[in-house]
């Protein structure tokens, strides 16, 4: 049999609904989706993979929903044929798969959980004339509760190689069903989705990323994958990249930059193409809808930097950490004033050596802005100089009791 060339495009983290120090970004994802439905049309895509993390919250707000539903409704009316969309760890799953029934007569397949049967998470596509044109592995975020049975007494390394052979379990599954849907036909791909923390896998600096299971050991090798997959589409990591040197199991990132620290990324969509044979694979750039710009050192140099912006006519958003050696208290008035009448805008400015008392203090140097729930649990336990080995005790059942928090599908009833 002959297949006509097929072009999938994989995108994922979208995270509709996210802000940057209290700043909504509805606009900058607005922007996103209308460029992402443009390319689809100018690239002739056939299928798009959205590989979790669609909403930041479980609970989005309703402008991150009309422009979801929006973009579905523009998609379905061009050339592309399919949109399989799983969900993340960010998503609440009872929510996105509330309107599958629906969305599946606009050729939309959701899958945002994993059910009792891994058939449905294999998922058939069929090009105009009712021919198999691909399989897609349509796996979500597999929760700690859906693929390890917990036991009284086990250690943490025990939960780790549980939770890994839940999920190396689980692909071959899917793997070994998606193999008999293909019946022996030669060049139908068979294409993987997942959201998970590959081995290897490279985060930055305050991108909100967060280890998915207690103790932070539970990543998945490139082995637990199963041979018969053509190409992976993973989620969760915020930085395109290869999984293992692979070209054909890779993570595309977050569509726009989510903290500062990914302000210098060149952010992907990646676009494979079937043809008869091994996949072509080639990433494309997605365009800056608002930049950021990271600015330190002293008050010269921030200056400095700060008048090359406005020459530039730049509208950027700031975030400014004063790192002088001597105290300077009036930051904050010498930066809005040289912003002043121009389009760039601070959204924190941060003064390393300056003294401030108050709630918020931690440290000489932070506040509880820069630190995650488990850095502020840290502290504690030194405040309270808990040593081993109760300490990695507690820890674990902290991290248990936040991932327990953030599991839990709230909308489900």
């Amino acid at each position: 049999m002959n297949f006509p060339k097929l072009k999938i495009l994989h995108t994922s983290d979208w995270h509709l609904g996210r802000s940057l120090y209290d700043h909504k970004r509805y606009e900058e994802f607005e922007k996103f989706l209308d460029w992402l439905a443009e390319f689809i049309q100018e690239q002739r895509i056939d299928v798009l993979l959205v590989a979790g993390d669609i909403f930041d919250t479980t609970t989005p707000g309703n402008r991150a929903q009309e422009l979801y539903y929006q973009f579905l409704t523009k998609v379905s009316l061009t050339c592309c044929r399919h949109m399989v969309i799983t969900g993340g760890n960010h998503d609440s799953p009872s929510f996105l798969n509330a309107p599958k029934d629906l969305l599946r007569y606009f050729n939309v397949h959701v899958v945002g959980a994993i059910t009792d049967s891994p058939e449905e998470e294999v998922v058939v596509l069929y090009d105009k004339y009712k021919t198999p044109e691909a399989i897609i592995c349509a796996v979500p975020y597999l929760r700690d509760k859906d693929i390890r049975t917990v036991e009284l007494g086990e250690k943490m390394e025990d939960k780790n190689s549980k939770l890994i052979s839940g999920i190396s379990e689980h692909y071959e599954a899917v793997g070994k069903i998606a193999v008999s849907r293909r019946k022996g036909i030669k060049h139908l791909p068979i294409i993987g989705m997942g959201h998970l923390f590959a081995t290897g896998g490279s985060i930055t600096e305050g991108d909100g990323v967060r280890e998915l299971y207690v103790g932070g050991e539970a990543r998945v090798n490139v082995n637990a994958f199963p041979e018969c997959f053509d190409y992976l589409a993973l989620g969760h990591l915020h930085s395109a990249q290869k999984v293992g040197e692979s070209d054909v199991k890779r993570y595309c990132g977050s569509p726009i930059p989510m903290s500062f620290g990914e302000s210098g990324q060149n952010k992907k969509v990646i676009l494979v193409e079937f043809d008869q044979g091994s996949p072509e694979v080639t990433e494309h750039s997605i365009p800056c809808f608002q930049e950021l710009r990271r600015i330190t050192g002293n008050t010269g140099e921030i200056c400095l930097k700060l008048e090359e912006l406005k020459s530039e006519g730049s509208s950027a958003w700031l975030e400014i950490e004063y790192t002088g050696s001597e105290s300077f208290s009036a930051l904050n008035d010498l930066v809005y004033e040289t912003i002043a009448r121009t389009e760039l805008e601070a959204l924190r400015i941060k003064n390393k050596i300056q003294s401030v008392k108050g709630i918020e203090r931690i440290g000489d140097q932070e506040t509880l802005d820069d630190l995650n729930p488990q850095e502020v649990f840290h502290r504690c336990l030194d405040a309270n100089e808990v040593a081993e080995p109760g300490r990695t005790m507690l820890v674990h059942a902290y991290e248990e009791i936040v991932n327990g928090m953030v599991g839990d599908d709230i909308n489900a009833e």
